[in-house]
């Protein structure tokens, strides 16, 4: 299963949370970033329906393949 990790971070004047090299939009308090993180982390585990989706992957070859909604990952938000 996939772990995707919300960190809490000082950015742009306030706070925010990364996932990766991706951040949020910047809050007042570290307080507020982390309500957001935890809603965000939240809903990323919420099953969904089946979909069919698309992408480009790094070599630039195109892919469409149906998303079973129930394939959700595992959170975590640290601050």
């Amino acid at each position: 299963m996939t772990k995707v990790v919300y960190h809490v971070v000082e950015h742009d004047g306030g706070w925010a949370y990364q996932v990766a090299d991706v951040f949020s939009e910047t809050f007042a308090t570290a307080d507020e970033a982390r309500v957001a993180a935890l809603q965000a982390a939240r809903e990323q585990t919420r099953p969904g329906d089946p979909e069919w989706i698309e992408y480009q992957d790094e070599t630039g070859a195109w892919h469409v393949e149906q998303e079973p909604g129930n394939d959700r990952p595992q959170t975590e938000v640290e601050s």
